[in-house]
């Protein structure tokens, strides 16, 4: 007799290996997650987001802010697929993306811009000067 360690979870790993790598159906296409690389820095007098959004029209994103939230939103629409004789492939991936970034209390919201050259957006937080939210307080 042949005894056989027995793996309970052994056949999920290969389920999620699958699911994980089948792409999503959306009207009749086969679409991937978008997910933009991201690089951000922090200047002397600003902080900078840089977010990678070749081929993207700026009227199909949106940055909004929320509390203490800065949302990046938006979505790259599949383009017409080019069919030649020999093959067929895509690999940009297509998609609704969203991404959030937590900002830090020194910023000046009323002043943050947005600009985007070759295909990166990019967003400049400025920081409040600080000379003036320091305050002396009399005492009484």
């Amino acid at each position: 007799m042949l005894l056989t360690r027995f793996e309970p979870f052994k056949g999920m790993q290969n389920f999620h290996r699958i699911i994980d790598n089948y792409p999503i159906i959306e009207e009749n296409r086969a679409i991937k997650g978008f997910v933009p690389n991201v690089n951000t820095r922090e200047g002397e007098f600003a902080y900078h987001i840089d977010i990678d959004l070749p081929g993207m029209n700026k009227n199909d994103i949106s940055i909004d802010i929320d509390e203490n939230s800065l949302i990046i939103s938006g979505e790259r629409k599949i383009k017409e697929e080019v069919k030649e004789e020999d093959y067929h492939k895509i690999e940009t991936s297509f998609g609704k993306f969203e991404r959030v970034f937590s900002l830090p209390k020194n910023i000046d919201s009323e002043n943050i811009t947005a600009s985007s050259q070759d295909g990166v957006l990019e967003v400049v937080i400025p920081k409040q000067d600080k000379a003036a939210s320091k305050k002396r307080i009399k005492i009484k």
